[in-house]
């Protein structure tokens, strides 16, 4: 063992560095970011945070109906509670923290409508929110004496032990392994595992997959959730977002015919929920038999345009749009997920001392269907819950003596076939996107579970290609399991 230390963060979006800053300076911290500190699925989030800031003209009870409303009555009704009515603090203390909000000229918080919502209570950055939190956040975090900062740092497998874990890790060609009486994961999504999706290169489930083999409850993996409007790139597996608050602000949704359509299968037309939107469009494709469909929002004047959304018109630029002049080509992908690592609301796993908050948890909190814009704000309220915990369990049992460490197998082995993640991705695009092709789902699950059986017989090289393809075998896997069984 390099080191120990109280408490092991994996995992550098939203949940990971808010939930590094809520706890007290006596307990050690080991932050591990598998790239760059500023690369997550949370940097990338546009819209904003969903919160009740106005009780005046909104309520808590408002938003936890409409949270319920888009997730299809699924959720964990104490979950939402919890977020909806402890959210707004961390919101404002995020703010207090130094994240720029946009303001009004009387000093409040801005907020804006978005699909789902009863509403107008996002507030945001422009159209660059979670890059704001991220950056706010690591500018406090790397001034914290009690955190260490382990970033571009692959970990590759956790041992539970008696007292706490081992972590393994490759940085820069170098074995690290470090002990811990408690880990919290904050390792994001999956988008990874599917052909074309809006998340970041990181996205491989890799928490997942670790508390899976820990044993940890894994639930509703296979609510996954498909975004409306993606840039509908040429080329490239990362299709960039067009946020949901382009369509907040008035944005309408046309088939190759230049028609809208949206309100034909749903009355709440373009602002309906996310899920809603992306059946209607696949449906629309089917009418139509075309994949082109455009968002509009030229009639809103220009510079209103370039001012909300900076970040999308520069981005939409650089692909040849002006989107004060020019239709948005989208189309669905994949873009968050609803399930992961199931936890209580203390954000405590089934495994012993294993916490997991943002993305890879499953809180119940979105239910069959995530409300827009309630991510950012299960990552505030449920990474602060996961430091509270374990901070009251450090002050009530002490730094404990971690049990022996286990036998390290050789990172060296033989070079790993070539095109098993291609594979898995093109299985999980094909048969289980937006309208699912049942009739598919035994054949994908036998070739799934034939290439998680290659990938862990043999004494592979342990590297970044291995573990994000164990990662998303073991991803997908669960996904067909469930699915197959209804355990949905």
């Amino acid at each position: 063992m390099d080191k120990k230390f109280d408490v092991v963060i994996v995992g550098t979006g939203a949940a990971g560095l808010y939930a590094a800053l809520n706890f007290p300076e006596s307990v050690n911290i080991l932050l591990v970011s598998k790239r760059e500190l500023q690369l997550s699925n949370s940097s990338l989030a546009q819209g904003g945070v969903a919160c009740v800031l106005d009780t005046v003209h909104d309520s808590y009870k408002l938003h936890i109906t409409d949270t319920l409303i888009a997730g299809k009555y699924k959720n964990t009704l104490s979950a939402v509670e919890k977020l909806v009515t402890e959210g707004p603090s961390d919101v404002l203390k995020i703010k207090d923290l130094g994240v720029d909000f946009d303001l009004n000229e009387d000093g409040t918080m801005c907020k804006t409508l978005e699909a789902g919502h009863s509403r107008n209570r996002i507030v945001h950055h422009k159209d660059s929110t979670g890059k704001a939190i991220v950056d706010g956040l690591i500018a406090k975090v790397t001034q914290l004496k009690n955190v260490t900062v382990c970033d571009n740092a692959l970990v590759y497998s956790i041992d539970k032990v008696l007292n706490g874990f081992y972590i393994s890790i490759l940085r820069n060609g170098e074995k690290l392994h470090y002990g811990c009486n408690y880990c919290l994961l904050a390792t994001g999504g999956i988008g990874r595992v599917y052909k074309y999706t809006t998340n970041s290169a990181i996205a491989t489930g890799d928490g997942i997959a670790f508390a899976y083999m820990l044993g940890a409850r894994i639930k509703n993996l296979s609510r996954i959730q498909f975004h409306p409007t993606a840039f509908a790139a040429d080329h490239g597996r990362e299709r960039f977002l067009i946020s949901e608050a382009v369509r907040g602000e008035g944005a309408v949704l046309l088939n190759c015919n230049g028609e809208r359509f949206a309100s034909n299968y749903d009355s709440r037309g373009e602002l309906a929920p996310r899920d809603v939107v992306s059946n209607a469009v696949m449906l629309e494709s089917i009418k139509t038999n075309s994949e082109n469909f455009y968002l509009d929002i030229t009639h809103k004047p220009a510079d209103f345009v370039r001012n909300r959304f900076p970040m999308i018109y520069e981005r939409c630029l650089e692909e040849g749009v002006d989107i004060t002049k020019d239709r948005i080509p989208v189309f669905p992908c994949q873009h968050y997920l609803m399930g992961g690592i199931d936890v209580d609301l203390h954000s405590r796993t089934t495994v012993e001392g294993l916490y997991a908050a943002g993305e890879c948890s499953h809180t119940g909190v979105h239910g069959a269907n995530r409300l827009a814009s309630n991510s950012l704000l299960e990552a505030l309220v449920y990474s602060r819950t996961a430091a509270l915990d374990i901070t009251d369990k450090i002050n009530k049992f002490g730094r404990r003596t971690l049990g022996e460490e286990p036998v390290y197998r050789p990172v060296e082995g033989k070079t790993m076939p070539h095109g098993c993640r291609s594979k898995i991705r093109e299985i999980l695009q094909d048969a289980y996107f937006v309208l699912p092709k049942p009739e598919k789902y035994e054949e994908s699950s036998k070739q799934i579970h034939e290439i998680m059986s290659e990938l862990f017989a043999e004494k592979y090289e342990i590297n970044s290609d291995l573990v994000e393809a164990r990662s998303a075998a073991i991803v997908a896997s669960i996904i067909f399991d469930e699915i197959m069984e209804g355990t949905d």
